[in-house]
């Protein structure tokens, strides 16, 4: 319909160290983790598991079959959660368990999704400092995808990224980070030091300061979209100061909460007719071969497909594509795993049916 907006939402897109490591264009393949330390070892693991995978490939293949389908479903906005530093120089993050960087010549991986706005509110767009994270915003802006939630200096990294829509309206995507997803308060930007936007705490007074931002910038005809890096990797629990957070944006004006960190889905919400999802999943990434979190089945992903009235924000289908990891690389989820995740959707309490064409779909949108 004309006055219905459809989003692609992906959760953590992680296209460093062994993602890298494939493309064209790799950076060096040094690591600083307790057990490994070449980023090429994260590409034989995955091997070990799903065959062999060429090198170099081309930039468009981590996305494998959700490039097809996302022409096929045809989202008027893409976004998704970057969760790497774009760069080759900067000094890793000390004391980090943890680096990801992807080096600038393979940016094209990015531009091949068609992406509108990566997000960079999160735990490792800082891993090569500021340094890393400015030649990130240069090379985002130098391949025309918008960003928010990071920038160099308090003011770029509050500012929403605006997606042009139909009938002169605007989505505004805002983004911020949170210390439970492990992003620590010193990456925080402020007016002379380049960071994230963070938020301290999910307390309601947070909740009224960032309501605030949002009203300076959204205008009566504007749609918001909140996205923000919360939580713990793994476990489905969802803290009620979360979720009151949530509800709280949503009666000040947000229309999505588009929430990640977890490698796993969470739950899905829907109240006042909004959209919340506490936590996407992973999309991309080198985490294959990674042992000792199988009952979680973090190699299958989702592509979120919610639909919404234009003029109102309102939630009308919500649909997700069910994907898995193979290969550093994308393909179609299984008839048994794609009912595994409508199962495990329903378990977390809200109802989802496999459709003919083997999408998951809301069985309804009633608020909560």
């Amino acid at each position: 319909m004309a006055d219905d907006l459809t989003l692609f939402l992906g959760g953590d897109v992680m296209t460093g160290r062994g993602v890298d490591a494939v493309l064209p264009h790799p950076g060096p393949p040094d690591l600083w983790e307790e057990q490994v330390h070449d980023a090429r070892d994260y590409v034989r693991l995955a091997e070990r598991g799903g065959g062999p995978v060429p090198r170099p490939v081309p930039p468009e293949w981590p996305w494998g079959v959700a490039l097809p389908l996302l022409d096929d479903l045809r989202p008027q906005v893409r976004i998704v959660n970057l969760e790497t530093a774009v760069t080759g120089r900067g000094r890793h993050e000390p004391g980090k368990a943890v680096h990801y960087r992807m080096h600038p010549d393979n940016v094209p991986c990015l531009t091949a999704a068609r992406l509108d706005v990566c997000v960079l509110a999160n735990n490792h767009v800082l891993d090569f400092g500021p340094v890393g994270l400015t030649d990130t915003l240069d090379a985002l802006a130098g391949a025309g995808i918008a960003y928010a939630g990071a920038g160099r200096h308090t003011d770029e990294a509050w500012r929403p990224a605006p997606v042009a829509l139909p009938g002169g309206r605007r989505l505004l995507v805002f983004a911020a980070a949170t210390p439970s997803s492990g992003v620590p308060p010193h990456w925080a930007a402020t007016a002379d030091r380049p960071g994230v936007a963070y938020l301290p705490d999910l307390s309601t007074g947070t909740a009224d300061a960032l309501a605030a931002r949002i009203a300076a910038h959204a205008g009566p005809g504007d749609r918001v979209l909140l996205s923000v890096h919360w939580g713990s990797n793994w476990g489905y629990d969802v803290p009620r100061e979360q979720v009151a957070f949530a509800r709280q944006l949503i009666g000040a004006g947000v229309d999505v909460v588009h929430g990640h960190s977890s490698h796993h889905p969470r739950p899905v919400e829907v109240h006042r007719g909004r959209l919340v999802l506490h936590g996407c999943g992973d999309l991309v990434d080198d985490y294959e071969g990674i042992g000792g979190a199988e009952v979680y089945r973090p190699d299958l992903r989702l592509l979120w497909l919610p639909t919404l009235d234009a003029a109102t924000g309102e939630l009308r289908t919500l649909r997700a594509v069910p994907l898995r990891i193979r290969r550093l690389r994308l393909e179609r989820a299984e008839p048994a795993e794609t009912r595994w995740l409508a199962g495990l959707l329903d378990r977390l309490g809200h109802r989802f049916e496999v459709d003919a064409d083997g999408l998951l779909r809301a069985r309804h949108t009633a608020t909560g």
